[in-house]
């Protein structure tokens, strides 16, 4: 087997670099490629109190991402604070040595591994000649002369640059999340809106504003042009309270209770208050018809429910 390891928040353009190297390396040997990640992410562990973590994807997300991706296996390996604490031999000894056992070992400029993130590149390759595997690394990864990285991504969204976060991902960003009752307004106005509530907490979301989405339901293979609003509807409410609301454009269902995963395209305007109902409904309008225009010329990618690697 060919290894690789690391948290791979938002299997971005430089961790997918890795992981062609990885099948690279895989196939030249006729071996199985492997990828090592941890749950839950090891900061919730080791700051519980303030890890301040914001991540790109759930581990369900990820694992999709990764079998699109083609990687073979995917193990998913308890984080703890007994695996914290351990040496970078112990760690090596007991995650490869004792386990996974592969014949090579690629790895990104950056990793650090054991207690304390005393493990280098240079103290893998040496413990790599004591348990009889190869390490590589490779360097960092750059697209427009920008080096691509999980926080450059959420920066991008944090600032509703969906364009450049979908970019550096290699496609849109996702968010999922089950629809949960709302208010109820846009129905009355002819903008029925699924409220959605997301899988976890830990998610990050782009910044508040109207989006062009592509949305899929978990179990239907159609993908459905939908217009998103990120924020707290100050027209309407001065509850402070932050909401997604999905407006699925020729979707009549009931969807309470359902999966939705949307696919942000891009961003359409930022949030902000209306004099009033008429004047929201007439925004709403555009926005609807703008929406369409977007998505017609941007196809929906492929969905990310149900990987064989969560079986």
């Amino acid at each position: 087997m060919v290894l690789t390891i690391g948290t791979f928040d938002g299997v971005h353009a430089g961790h997918r670099a890795v992981l062609r190297r990885l099948q690279e390396r895989a196939e030249a040997r006729g071996a199985e490629s492997v990828l090592l990640t941890f749950a839950p992410h090891p900061r919730t562990i080791l700051h519980p109190d303030h890890h301040g973590l914001r991540l790109l994807n759930t581990l369900e997300e990820k694992a999709a991402l990764l079998e699109e991706a083609g990687v073979n296996h995917l193990v998913v390996h308890p984080f703890t604070l007994d695996l914290a604490r351990m040496t970078p031999k112990d760690y090596v000894r007991e995650l490869f040595g004792e386990g996974i056992r592969p014949a090579a070992v690629i790895i990104g400029y950056d990793h650090r591994f054991g207690r304390n993130r005393e493990g280098s590149f240079e103290s893998l390759a040496n413990l790599g000649l004591v348990h009889g595997f190869e390490v590589e690394e490779l360097p960092a990864h750059y697209e427009s002369k920008t080096r691509v990285s999980s926080t450059k991504v959420r920066d991008a969204l944090s600032e509703g640059d969906v364009a450049a976060a979908s970019q550096w991902l290699s496609r849109p960003f996702p968010l999922t999340g089950r629809v949960v009752p709302g208010d109820g307004n846009g129905r009355t106005w002819g903008f029925p809106t699924a409220n959605l509530e997301l899988q976890s907490a830990l998610k990050t979301t782009p910044a508040k504003g109207v989006y062009a989405c592509w949305a899929h339901l978990e179990g239907d293979k159609q993908a459905w042009p939908t217009m998103v609003n990120i924020g707290q509807r100050p027209t309407l409410s001065n509850s402070g309270e932050e909401r997604i609301e999905a407006h699925v454009l020729g979707c009549d269902r009931n969807l309470y209770g359902q999966v939705v995963q949307l696919h942000f395209i891009a961003r359409l305007r930022e949030e902000r208050r209306f004099n009033g109902q008429v004047e929201l409904i007439e925004q709403l309008q555009r926005d609807r018809e703008k929406t369409a225009s977007v998505l017609a010329s941007n196809p929906a990618p492929s969905p990310l429910f149900n990987s064989s690697f969560a079986e």
